[in-house]
């Protein structure tokens, strides 16, 4: 009979405390909860004006700042790739613009440009 106790308490108390969380579990599902977005960016690459035209939208970039809240950065970078050049390689040209959600009216402003500027690129190809 104590033979046959004595394996059963080690088997219920191991169980038993095989199921408990140790705390830096608890810590590690507390911070993946409270996870924040502190930096949104977007790269987009386009081969022509068609596709840069039907790629992306002011109003794209507007719901970009819905994604985070407060002071955080935000970056947008266009990537244009062009023709392939005498040597062998693709050219391509890159704009990149960089700011913060408190500022998103600037920003906005500034990837119009960028757009704009990227259609005369293609543009001036044909």
């Amino acid at each position: 009979m104590k033979n046959l106790i004595l394996p059963l308490l080690l088997i219920v108390g191991c169980l038993g405390f095989s199921q408990t969380k140790s705390v830096e579990e608890i810590e590690i599902i507390k911070e993946i909860e409270e996870a924040k977005v502190e930096s949104v960016d977007v790269v987009v690459t386009v081969d022509n004006v068609e596709e840069l035209e039907s790629t992306f939208t002011l109003d794209d970039i507007k719901e970009m700042f819905d994604l985070g809240e407060g002071n955080q950065s935000v970056s947008f970078k266009l990537i244009c790739n062009g023709d392939v050049m005498s040597n062998g390689k693709k050219s391509n040209m890159s704009y990149k613009v960089e700011g913060t959600s408190d500022d998103e009216e600037a920003f906005v402003k500034r990837v119009e440009k960028i757009r704009n500027a990227a259609i005369k690129y293609y543009k001036n190809k044909e």
